[in-house]
């Protein structure tokens, strides 16, 4: 079975650098799609409770027979429950959902900065995590403006940083700012919803290698160290996704795909984004 590399932590937990992701997928789909790539190989699940997938995710870790200490799974805190309380019950209910007594890595899931105040509720993260059912913590989504309001006003870095990455949006000041303090990126959207497989750069490079665009561009992330979960419900593409540690990308090839950015997002800009979902 591939060996998936291992990403440390800044508190020293590993983390699988290629993971699973479940956003959009169905929550009748989830179970399978990811019972599916824990047998292909995966051992990273990424969810959230705003995904309303969390159950299907813990049925399939459950089923897969895999032990639960070898699945690392994160969740991430909805936008309506950024207040103390709110967030601490909340995160019971993402753990009950998913039928474990601790999580890997949970998130918030946006900054929200005209919605109350992220520093409130990176305090009661950092109670979830001295409870012990939280391995490690971290934040989805956030600026670097963002971020050092935590690092000047709380105790515990985040652990990861979550945020939109892909060769039309590389991030490069987010990600040297989350290098420079600690924070290991994860890049969400990593293939921009499909858009950059039709690019002429990344299917000459794949057509020269023997690769699909897919591959050629998650590679491309891996070898810039971001942690990366594709999604998919089709089996073949699962597969696909998982297959890119037998090759590597030669410099020019990354620093080609790199130059593709066009600071485009696919998803809100993270300092303008204030939406709740309604309950």
């Amino acid at each position: 079975m591939t060996s998936v590399p291992m990403i440390t932590l800044n508190n020293g937990h590993e983390i699988p650098q290629l993971g699973f992701g479940v956003f959009q997928i169905a929550p009748v789909e989830t179970r399978e799609a990811t019972l599916d790539a824990l047998e292909v190989g995966y051992r990273h699940i990424d969810t959230a409770e705003m995904y309303g997938n969390e159950k299907e995710v813990g049925q399939a870790v459950a089923e897969s027979g895999i032990p639960r200490e070898d699945v690392f799974v994160t969740s991430k805190l909805n936008n309506g429950f950024h207040a103390r309380d709110a967030a601490l019950r909340a995160f019971d209910g993402t753990l009950e959902a998913l039928g474990f007594d601790y999580l890997d890595l949970f998130l918030i899931h946006w900054p929200m900065p005209a919605v109350g105040d992220f520093v409130e509720t990176w305090k009661a993260m950092q109670e979830m995590h001295a409870s012990g059912r939280v391995r490690s913590i971290g934040v989805s989504n956030f600026q670097p403006a963002h971020i050092r309001r935590l690092l000047d006003e709380t105790d515990i870095i985040p652990a990861v940083n979550q945020i939109e990455v892909h060769p039309y949006l590389t991030q490069n000041d987010v990600r040297a700012f989350d290098f420079d303090n600690g924070i290991a990126n994860e890049a969400w959207s990593p293939l921009a919803q499909g858009m950059v497989l039709l690019d002429p750069v990344i299917t000459g490079i794949a057509g020269r290698i023997g690769k699909t665009p897919a591959q050629v561009t998650l590679r491309w992330h891996i070898q810039r160290g971001d942690i990366v979960f594709p999604k998919s419900v089709t089996h073949s593409r699962i597969v696909e996704n998982f297959e890119i540690f037998d090759f590597a990308l030669e410099t020019a090839d990354v620093e080609a795909i790199t130059a593709l950015n066009r600071s485009e997002r696919t998803g809100p800009n993270p300092d303008e984004f204030n939406w709740i979902p309604k309950s």
